[in-house]
């Protein structure tokens, strides 16, 4: 990354007392304070364009040592408060990024960034973006030639304008034009997805105009052409009120007459603690990752340091100009914080529900209260272990809980639904849910391609791929781990194992930082452990094993810009020796990147991650060829990533949940009693052995 040191005269002011907790995220206060700081680096004049105010984490080397004298009840030492914040001057190219000290009134460091770095996207931006679209005369001219009926909504899809190489050093936006149903002007929830225009304007975000208007081929070639006389199809709508809705489904109410069994505890203003059925844990929340956890322990006992979804890919698979550039990341170029939901009651999540709020910032450096980003809540999961003994036909029956921690965001026409997801077994499980509505474009009558699927008429749906990343900061009983390589072999036919049938499992210690694999012939999976702390019943090394869903890994090539600029997207799980600040696996700033400070980079640097502190980026993904049957909102797939205890207790963490039972549960019919004939044996006094049947 190209970097240029500003020089600058240190603002100082009056010292204030960090009351917040390290982890907490910044106040209101804490926002304003650090814009104004930055802001008296430059003539009054000047205005900044604010992209980031978030929390600057204390280095771990500070930080670990405090958690672990809080957890011991003893007085943790005092750590300073920063701020990160990265910021354009105002209808310039200049980008900068700065660490402000809130406890010193200063600013310690303020750099400008070098060419092809850019800063993601903001609200306000966008709003400037669609403006400047549909008030050109030229994108108003060419709309003109569609001749479509008056009154008629466009809309325009701001894109990130993505790399190719080609004249991409200015930061752009890639325009998309939709309408909405021109016969049906007030329905303003109209889905506008289903007519898209062959007009794709191309935005300078200095200068605010339209630089270039793309036209889109429309055929099964790159041939364009002007626009013509628009055929509208019907409208396809996804919103209830335009449905013949089912009559027969009943109510399925989540009730907890006694309210909900985990504890959420306020620490200062935007710190917040949870506890729940043994886990403890701190929940945070920022611009790019959105949730983020920390300090994650079970009974006591340290297993992550810090978890969150590090990044995500949505690259295309149409070859063509301009829709070779569309490869989104959506958690760079924009960020999961600013894109998050206010969740509603009865509706994103059922039960007792505790709700988080956040507080970001505006592109003017002001504080933005979110509310009710992030929902608590408990869910029945089935059954977590049953045994029935057959001889007595007693059953032993114990009913799952899980705890949620949710956030959902909005990308322009996707939604993604994101936990973390605790059981009473240990586990721990991160899940997506992918919906919405598929990005469309033009395409003519009677054509058909490979790449993409029509899901209505002169609409085409792209095939794609979505790539997320986890990253993962283990802190197993400690933070000194190593990750395990275990596969299981075929034993060959010897005397030992003449019939063929044997197998055995065996263990390799990755030894260097690198990309790993799965590879299911051989039940390739990875654990990470601590060799220093070891089970009390077979003497192992405590561990946690992690279970990564297989997928198709990227497919674009090795010289493409979307391989090079998605670090993380060609291998299953990458695992580097700990840096501060190495928190993004496609790199800091994804908006039009080049590739080469991500997690490939530091992988590439091959240190010793044996036995010491390391870091994993999982990735896990879905290839979707698009269906008919996804439009116009697209049913939720899912996918998640599970973490499980391996030799970590001395036997099933759960026995200790409460029976399930009827007087509990309120069910409303009951299954007749399970009970099977059998026979037992009994060794008589002389040492006999008699069979009596028990039916």
């Amino acid at each position: 990354m190209s970097t240029e040191q500003v020089s600058f005269t240190p603002s100082v002011g009056v010292a204030k007392h960090a009351s917040s907790h390290p982890l907490s995220p910044l106040t209101s206060s804490e926002i304003i304070n650090a814009g104004g700081l930055l802001q008296r680096l430059y003539p009054g004049s000047t205005g900044l364009q604010y992209k980031a105010i978030t929390l600057y984490e204390p280095a771990k080397a500070q930080l670990a040592p405090y958690l672990e004298a809080e957890h011991a009840g003893s007085k943790p030492p005092s750590m300073e408060r920063r701020a990160f914040v990265c910021y354009y001057i105002r209808n310039t190219d200049k980008f900068h990024e700065a660490v402000v000290n809130l406890s010193r009134q200063k600013v310690d460091s303020n750099v400008r960034l070098g060419p092809n770095i850019h800063g993601p996207g903001d609200a306000e931006e966008i709003l400037a973006v669609e403006k400047a679209v549909l008030e050109d005369e030229g994108v108003r001219a060419e709309i003109a030639k569609l001749e479509l009926p008056e009154g008629t909504a466009i809309i325009s899809d701001p894109w990130i304008y993505g790399s190719d190489g080609v004249n991409d050093e200015q930061r752009m936006y890639q325009c998309f034009l939709y309408m909405r149903d021109p016969h049906d002007t007030s329905n303003i929830d109209s889905n506008h997805y289903a007519f898209p225009l062959t007009i794709s304007p191309v935005v300078d975000t200095v200068e605010m105009k339209v630089i270039r208007i793309d036209l889109l081929p429309t055929g099964a070639d790159h041939t364009v052409k002007e626009p013509q006389p628009f055929d509208i199809p019907p409208p396809s709508e996804y919103d209830p009120e335009h449905q013949q809705l089912r009559t027969d489904l009943k109510p399925l109410n989540v009730v907890q007459p006694e309210g909900a069994s985990f504890k959420v505890t306020q620490i200062g203003e935007t710190g917040r603690v949870v506890e729940w059925q043994k886990w403890f844990f701190r929940v945070g929340f920022n611009q790019r990752e959105g949730m983020v956890l920390h300090d994650v322990r079970y009974d006591g006992r340290s297993v992550f340091y810090r978890m969150s979804l590090s990044d995500l890919v949505i690259p295309y698979a149409d070859p063509r100009h301009p829709f070779h550039k569309k490869a989104a990341f959506d958690l760079g170029d924009a960020g999961a914080g600013v894109m998050a939901n206010n969740l509603k009651l009865g509706c994103d999540c059922l039960g007792s529900i505790h709700y988080l709020d956040a507080v970001l910032n505006t592109e003017k450096g002001e504080p933005w209260h979110m509310e009710n980003v992030v929902c608590i809540h408990e869910q029945d999961a089935g059954i977590a272990w049953k045994h029935t003994n057959y001889r007595t036909g007693k059953a032993a029956i114990t009913r799952s809980r899980e705890l949620v921690i949710q956030s959902i965001i909005t990308v322009a026409n996707y939604e993604y639904i994101m936990a973390f997801i605790f059981n009473q077994a240990g586990e721990v499980k991160y899940e997506v849910r992918a919906t919405g509505i598929v990005s469309t474009q033009p395409i003519d009558d009677g054509v058909d391609v490979s790449w993409g699927t029509i899901v209505h008429p002169g609409v085409l749906a792209t095939h794609h791929q979505h790539i997320f990343s986890l990253r993962v900061d283990p802190a197993i009983d400690g933070h000194d781990n190593r990750l395990i390589c275990e596969e299981a072999h075929p034993m060959p036919r010897s005397d030992f194992n003449p019939h063929g049938i044997g197998y055995t499992v065996n263990q390799t210690v990755v030894e260097k930082s690198g990309g790993l694999d799965l590879d299911a012939d051989r039940n390739r999976t990875f654990k990470i452990q601590n060799t220093s702390v070891r089970n009390p019943v077979n003497g192992h090394p405590v561990g946690y094993k992690v279970h990564a869903p297989p997928f198709q890994k990227i497919l674009a090539d090795q010289d493409s810009f979307h391989f090079k600029r998605a670090e993380f997207a060609d291998h299953n799980l990458y695992v580097t020796k700990y840096r501060d600040g190495e928190l993004y696996a496609g790199g800091k700033y994804t908006n039009q990147s080049r590739g080469g400070d991500g997690v490939r980079s530091w992988a590439n640097r091959k240190e010793d991650i044996k036995d010491t502190d390391l870091v994993l980026f999982i990735q896990f993904g879905l290839q979707h060829v698009t269906r008919i049957e996804d439009f116009p909102v697209m049913p939720c797939e899912i996918i998640h990533v599970a973490f499980k205890p391996v030799n970590f207790f001395d036997k099933n963490p759960a026995l200790d949940v409460p029976p399930s039972s009827q007087d509990v549960n309120n069910s409303t019919l009951l299954s007749e009693q399970h009970h099977q004939p059998s026979l037992e044996a009994k060794v008589g006094e002389k040492g006999e052995v008699c069979c009596s049947s028990k039916l």
